[in-house]
Parts: C-alpha cells; structure tokens; sequence
C-alpha cells in the first residue's frame, strides 16, 4: 500500500461541473482525508489585468503552468506548498495558504493535464465534457448567482472564450482515464437531477468488471444502466451509460457490483449509509440526490482507492 497522497485529476472548461464532482468525491472519501486544489488560482493576472490585455484565463499564458507543475510534483510526494488564492468574487489575488497534503488530493481546473509533467503527477485523471448549451445554462446559474455577472456578460464572454476552449480546454480530453458527460434526456428536460450519464472508460487504467452483468444483449439492470464498446478518438473503449431515470433498485445493484469487486470501497457506499453520494442543488435550494452522479462518484472513488492498495 503507497504511502504517499493519492492523486485525482478532474480537468474541464469553465462550468463543466468540476467542483461539483469534486465535493462530493471529497464528501464520500472524507473531508478530513481530503486536499483539494484549484488551478484557478494559478492565474497569472487578476480580472482588471486580463480585461485589459485582452487574454482569457483559459489560455496557458495567462496561467502558471510551471508552478503548478512544481506543486503537483510536492504534492507527490508528500511535500507541502505555498499556495497562491485567486478570489473569484473579487478577481483579485488574496495571501497565499499553507498546504500540507491529506491521503487524497483532487487537483480540478482547466488546464491540469497541459504538460506531461503535470499529467505523470496524477494516479487518476477525469475529464468532464457536458454538451455545451448545457454548460452554458449551467455558467450562466453560477456566474450570476456567485461572481456578479448579469446573462448577457456571461454569454458575451462564453463567445469569445471560444477559440481558447477549442484551442487549449478540450485537446486535454485525450489524456483522461474516464470522460464524464451528464446531459439531458432530452432537450426539453433541463433538469439536474434527470440528467443522464456518459461514462468513457478508456484501458489507460483497469476498470471494474462489468461484463458479466451487463450484457450489450440485455441484462437485468434493464436499459437504464448499459456497458457498450464504442471508439472514442479513434480507439476502442467501454462505455459505461445510466440513465436519470434508473431507479433505486437498479443503482443498489451497480453498487453492490462496485463494492463487492473493491472489499474496501464498501465503507463508502451509500448501501452502508454514506447519505452525502450524489447530492445535488434543487432549484429551490433544496438538497435532492441524483443517481447517475453517486455512480460517477463511486466509480472515481473506487480508482482513487485502488491506486491507493498498488
């Protein structure tokens, strides 16, 4: 069993769901064993500065790319570091924090996998790649909500973001171990907790067996939940698909599968009663669970804890 931190890499464009998946991944592994950082606050320069410069904080000049390397390379092996903060309310820079890495680190932002020196720091990397009008409602909820903005800033500025995301965000997708994409079951639905899930389950790491239970030609799990070959980038991978609508009975029993094949990764199945898997934001605040996110969160969970027994 490796003594050093284990890392997670979870890499997408701005709204993708990055810190959504990361809360809950930390929730499920435990806080207290949990270091998350934020490439974001790597920027270069602060909101004014890139204003008036006229670079976005998706392209890799406006970043330190280097240093974030540096600091992954620390974080490997159990060093602390000195951590910049970028405050996203203000767009300003705050004093720098002293970070001591937990047993897990989850490292998510937009450019984490741009140099090999980064991608050799991870044990785990995710990318997530929702549909992008999704992501757009999704920007648009956040960045008004959170950092400010009215929609028409937040759509003027997704626009000219455009050729950064093409040129520097998505070209990234080809190092992950496992492409997440949530997206609605169709395009009426716009409903968080009904989306569906695409996971890419590339042979760059060894995934759960999943073959002897869900069968292309037809399993007991029904439709709702599927394991299909497909090519992605031009290579065969398996791709794992549950549906919003899956219902409890289905899930329990990915979740058993899961389990069962990872003794350890039992204690953090919410079989056992880990109530915080899955957990989204309702449109009135209220806290409901979606169960295409607890799988997602499991299957990440259990990597990081196989990595951990290697």
């Amino acid at each position: 069993m490796t003594d050093r931190p284990i890392i997670l890499g979870i890499v997408g464009d701005s709204a993708a769901g990055k810190t959504t998946l990361t809360k809950g991944i930390a929730q499920v592994l435990g806080e207290e064993d949990v270091t998350v950082i934020c490439t974001d606050d790597y920027h270069r320069y602060d909101r004014q500065q890139r204003a008036e410069m006229g670079i976005s904080a998706l392209h890799p000049d406006c970043n330190y790319l280097d240093i974030i390397q540096q600091h992954l390379a620390l974080l490997r092996t159990g060093q602390p570091i000195l951590k910049p903060i970028y405050n996203h309310k203000t767009g300003t820079f705050d004093p720098p924090v002293y970070i001591k890495p937990s047993k897990y680190v989850i490292v998510e932002g937009l450019l984490g996998y741009s140099t090999r020196g980064m991608r050799d720091s991870y044990d785990v990397k995710v990318y997530l790649a929702p549909p992008e009008p999704l992501r757009a409602t999704w920007k648009i909820k956040r960045d008004t909500a959170k950092r400010g903005y009215n929609s028409e800033q937040v759509l003027e500025q997704l626009q000219k973001r455009e050729p950064d995301s093409e040129a520097f965000i998505r070209p990234q997708r080809q190092w992950a171990d496992v492409i997440v994409t949530f997206y609605p079951s169709s395009e009426e639905s716009q409903d968080d907790l009904l989306l569906n899930v695409h996971l890419v389950l590339r042979p760059t790491i060894p995934h759960p067996d999943l073959v002897h239970v869900l069968k292309p030609d037809g399993n007991h799990l029904g439709s709702a939940i599927r394991l299909e070959l497909d090519r992605d980038m031009g290579k065969p991978v398996d791709v794992l698909g549950i549906d919003g609508h899956a219902t409890v009975e289905q899930v329990r029993e990915l979740e058993r599968i899961l389990c069962n094949e990872v003794p350890y990764l039992g204690q953090f199945c919410s079989l056992n009663g880990n109530q915080a898997i899955g957990k989204v934001v309702g449109t009135t605040g209220e806290i409901l669970q979606s169960h295409p996110l607890a799988l997602t969160q499991l299957l990440i969970t259990y990597h990081m804890l196989k990595a951990a027994k290697l």
